[in-house]
C-alpha cells in the first residue's frame, strides 16, 4: 500500500459537520439538533464535544442547551468511531522536541509512517507512542488513533503535535480545523521561480485517474479549497528551495499544488520529480541527479515550524525542527552545482 494512508488532511481524522437550520426551526436544543442529523453520535458524545468548545453557532461556541433557531449556522467536530485495527506498543525511539502533561511534539523521521492501517499495521508513529504513554488513558482506550490531531506523509519529515490528554486532543484539533494554526515547511523544487513569493489557489482532490495521489481542480468543480503561499528561499539553478506556509491542510497539498504550478518537488516519485525536469543533457549532470535521488531517496519536503494556543495556557506556542541530513546534503549539493557550473 502507498502511503495514500499518511496524509496530513485533518478531516480524515475527525468527522466535521455542519448544518444550516430550516426557516421554519422550532427552537430546539443543540445536542438534540445534531443528534436527529448525525448517524451514530450519541447524546453523550455530541454533549462532551460541547463542553470541549466542539459545538459552534454562527462561528461561536455553544453549550449543548443552546437552543436552535431558523436559520443557524451549526458546525461541530466529532471524533471518529472506536478503532478496528488493535494498536500494539512497540518500544521505537522518538525524536521529542518538546513535553508537557498535555501534549507532545515529535520530530518524524522520513519513512516513518504516523499509524497503522492497511499495509502497516506495525513500526508506525502511533505503536512507539502507545508504548511510551501506557499509562496515559487516552491511549488505553478505544480510539482509533490515540492523540493524532494531524499527520504527515510517510516520506515527508517534521513536526507532529501528539495530544495527551482528550481535552487536548479536542481544542488543538480545531485550531486545525479553523485553519488557526501556523505551518511553515520547507521543500526543493523542480526550476525556476519568476517571483520571489506567491500564493497558489485550487481544490484538491482525489485524481479522477490515479487514487494514489491528488489534482488540482477548478474551483468549485471538484475537492476541497487549499491555499498555500510560498517563498524563494534560494535559488540553485534548475531547483529552488522554498518555504510553504498552509493556510489550509488538505491531503498532499504542497506537493499538488507545486506540481499544478510547473514545479514538483524534487524526487517525488508520485508527482513527477523524480525525474530530470531541468538542465543539461550532459552524461555527467545525469549521474549528478542520480547522486542526489540516491542521497535523498523521497520527496523533498520537511514541516519545519509548528505552532498554535497551548490547549491550558492559552497562549501561542511555537516550535521549530532542522532540516534532516539527507535533505540538507542534497542542498549543499546543488549550492555547490551552481557554484561550478562544469556538469
Amino acid at each position: 500500500m502507498d502511503n495514500f494512508e499518511e496524509q496530513d488532511e485533518q478531516n480524515e481524522l475527525f468527522e466535521h459537520y455542519r448544518f444550516v437550520a430550516d426557516k421554519g426551526q422550532g427552537l430546539l436544543r443543540v445536542d438534540k439538533f445534531l443528534q436527529d442529523r448525525i448517524e451514530n453520535a450519541s447524546r453523550s458524545k455530541i454533549q462532551a464535544a460541547a463542553e470541549n468548545g466542539s459545538i459552534m453557532v454562527n462561528e461561536k461556541p455553544v453549550k449543548s442547551n443552546y437552543k436552535v433557531k431558523p436559520n443557524d449556522v451549526v458546525s461541530v467536530v466529532l471524533e471518529y468511531p472506536p478503532r478496528e485495527i488493535e494498536i500494539i506498543p512497540e518500544n521505537i525511539p522518538l525524536d521529542i522536541v518538546y513535553e508537557d502533561e498535555y501534549f507532545v511534539i515529535i520530530n518524524k523521521p522520513p519513512g516513518l509512517v504516523v499509524h497503522p492501517s492497511y499495509g502497516h499495521y506495525s513500526g508506525t508513529l502511533i505503536n512507539a507512542l502507545a508504548f511510551r504513554y501506557k499509562d496515559l488513558p487516552i491511549f488505553n482506550g478505544n480510539d482509533a488513533r490515540p492523540g493524532l490531531v494531524h499527520r504527515i506523509d510517510k516520506d515527508t519529515s517534521g513536526l507532529l503535535v501528539i495530544a495527551k490528554t482528550e481535552e487536548a486532543k479536542t481544542k488543538i484539533a480545531l485550531q486545525f480545523f479553523e485553519h488557526t494554526t501556523h505551518r511553515r515547511y520547507i521543500a526543493l523544487v523542480w526550476g525556476s521561480f519568476d517571483e520571489d513569493e506567491g500564493t497558489i489557489t485550487g481544490h484538491i482532490g482525489r485524481s479522477l485517474k490515479n487514487r494514489k495521489v491528488m489534482d488540482v481542480f477548478p474551483d468549485g468543480e471538484y475537492g476541497k479549497l487549499a491555499i498555500t503561499h510560498y517563498k524563494v528561499l534560494e535559488r540553485l539553478g534548475y531547483v529552488t528551495l522554498v518555504e510553504c506556509r498552509l493556510e489550509t491542510g488538505r491531503t498532499h497539498q504542497i506537493r499538488a499544488h507545486m506540481k499544478s504550478i510547473g514545479h514538483p518537488l524534487f524526487n517525488d516519485a508520485e508527482y513527477g520529480g523524480d525525474q530530470i525536469l531541468k538542465g543539461t543533457t550532459f552524461t555527467k549532470y545525469k549521474q549528478y541527479i542520480q547522486n542526489c535521488f540516491t542521497l535523498l531517496p523521497r520527496q523533498a519536503l520537511h514541516a519545519k515550524e509548528l505552532g498554535f494556543i497551548h490547549p491550558h495556557t492559552k497562549k501561542p506556542v511555537l516550535f521549530n525542527s532542522e532540516i534532516p541530513n539527507d535533505m540538507a546534503m542534497v542542498i549543499d549539493k546543488w549550492r555547490n552545482y551552481i557554484s561550478d557550473r562544469d556538469l
